[in-house]
């Protein structure tokens, strides 16, 4: 089973805004744009796929966390999909954090899902 999940902000991520103005006006305040420098609103998309079918898209507004990894994601997807493919299963996650917190791996072991390692910001993100 690969999974993966990607963050989509409500702000623009661009972090070049090109603006066309008369010399001489840069700082007038039709001119200027208000920036939010710190992220904001956001949702996290996170998908599965394993040989022909696909888990249900899961769609949240907060941080992923350790906790919520495993409550959402490990226990209701790649717990059922090891439970049908048998001691044949293999999951595969990037090195995200919340993916190596300590009750994942403890999750994980208790299940008997193996993990197939994937480096995160490996080559398929770019």
């Amino acid at each position: 089973m690969f999974s993966d999940e990607s963050r989509f902000s409500l702000q623009s991520d661009s972090r070049l805004t090109f603006i066309w103005r008369a010399p001489g006006t840069r700082y007038h305040q039709e001119n200027t744009i208000e920036r939010h420098r710190y992220g904001g609103a956001g949702w996290l998309v996170w998908g599965g796929i394993i040989l022909g079918s696909k888990t249900d898209l899961h769609v949240q507004s907060v941080t992923m966390t350790g906790h919520i990894y495993l409550d959402v994601i490990l226990e209701q997807h790649a717990r059922l999909f090891r439970g049908a493919m048998g001691a044949e299963f293999l999951f595969m996650d990037d090195n995200a954090r919340p993916h190596r917190a300590n009750i994942v791996d403890e999750c994980l072991q208790s299940e008997d899902i193996t993990r197939m390692d994937w480096p995160a910001y490996s080559p398929h993100r770019t």
